[in-house]
């Protein structure tokens, strides 16, 4: 849309569905976490990392950080976004997390694990 004070920006779909938190994407019923653990001596607090598909923008990392922030323990978490790739979530807690836990808030969020390679 051109002329009418509009500017146009240049922006084209990629791959066809958008980002999860816009539109419906198809979820695998299992895939497989790759989560590494590792205690931080000097807080006492212990990270893992999970990898997500489908994040494309911050609203995405919001709803993810949201759900995961949810889960009983969980005292930060951070994320590594790859609009349309694989991003990296961190989760820091004051014990380890239950994977499947994770699994479950990064569905309610919309998301899907990434399958270990």
């Amino acid at each position: 849309m051109t002329g009418q004070g509009f500017q146009d920006l240049g922006l084209q779909a990629t791959n066809g569905g958008g980002c999860a938190c816009c539109a419906p994407t198809s979820q695998a019923a299992t895939a497989n976490t790759t989560a590494s653990a590792t205690a931080q001596p000097a807080s006492g607090e212990v990270s893992a990392q999970f990898l997500v598909e489908g994040m494309t923008c911050s609203h995405c990392v919001r709803s993810v950080t949201e759900e995961v922030s949810a889960i009983d323990g969980v005292s930060g978490v951070e994320v590594d976004l790859h609009a349309g790739g694989v991003s990296t979530v961190t989760v820091s807690s004051t014990a380890p997390v239950d994977a499947e836990r994770v699994r479950e808030a990064v569905e309610e969020a919309g998301y899907s694990l990434a399958a270990a390679s």
